[in-house]
């Protein structure tokens, strides 16, 4: 069930003079996280309500204004998405920023959760959402790891040593497949620091991890 908010060239060795990694943080408060079902993946699956959804969930709340100049879209666009994201549950008012005559909205949960049934469903307008959504969140991963090979330059060289990019290959059946993807989320979520509103613990950023597991082809 996969969730949104999971040779090799990640980082080798700790820095000289970093310290000892503290390990999980004291877990956060429980997230707000939104199962889709047939209804509301076909109301998310669009990819500009992807992108806005994603953009409030990783940057706060903002109008639709701002929305439309982050992402590349007219206004008019962002706001009619809003109203339908709104309609099926995924994004609300932030009251707490409305002091001016355009409406802020804020996401009305933590994550996503989308359950790979959907994409056998008998409704082939049920299937056509999930692929949709699933190929949109693939390309918006694509995105932010090319954005972040262009950029990478431009960080410390502590982040840069503190990044990681990937893959492996094992023998594995459904059954130790799923429990490696449930201990591997369990570890992320140990990792969450305690909630403190808008304000991110000293020395730390928003740090984005993408995890990706498939079967192969034999052959």
């Amino acid at each position: 069930m996969p969730e949104l908010d999971d040779a090799a060239t990640g980082p080798a060795e700790p820095l000289p003079d970093a310290p000892s990694p503290e390990g999980p943080q004291e877990q956060s408060a429980e997230r707000k996280i939104h199962a889709l079902d047939a209804r509301t993946l076909r109301g998310l699956a669009h990819p500009l309500r992807i992108q806005i959804l994603r953009a409030l969930r990783l940057t706060g709340p903002a109008t639709a204004s701002q929305l439309a100049e982050r992402l590349g879209e007219s206004s008019g666009a962002t706001s009619y998405h809003l109203r339908q994201l709104a309609a099926y549950g995924f994004v609300e008012d932030a009251p707490e920023r409305g002091k001016g005559r355009e409406r802020w909205w804020r996401s009305a949960h933590d994550g996503t959760t989308f359950d790979s049934s959907l994409a056998n469903s008998p409704d082939p307008a049920v299937r056509g959402a999930a692929d949709l959504f699933m190929h949109e969140v693939a390309n918006q991963h694509t995105q932010e790891l090319s954005t972040w090979i262009a950029t990478a330059r431009d960080w410390p060289e502590n982040w840069r040593r503190s990044t990681e990019m990937s893959d492996f290959t094992m023998a594995l059946t459904p059954e130790l497949a799923r429990e490696l993807n449930v201990r591997i989320n369990e570890l992320i979520e140990s990792y969450r620091p305690a909630d403190d509103g808008d304000e991110l613990p000293e020395g730390s950023r928003k740090y984005r991890l993408h995890l990706h597991g498939f079967p192969l082809p034999k052959g």
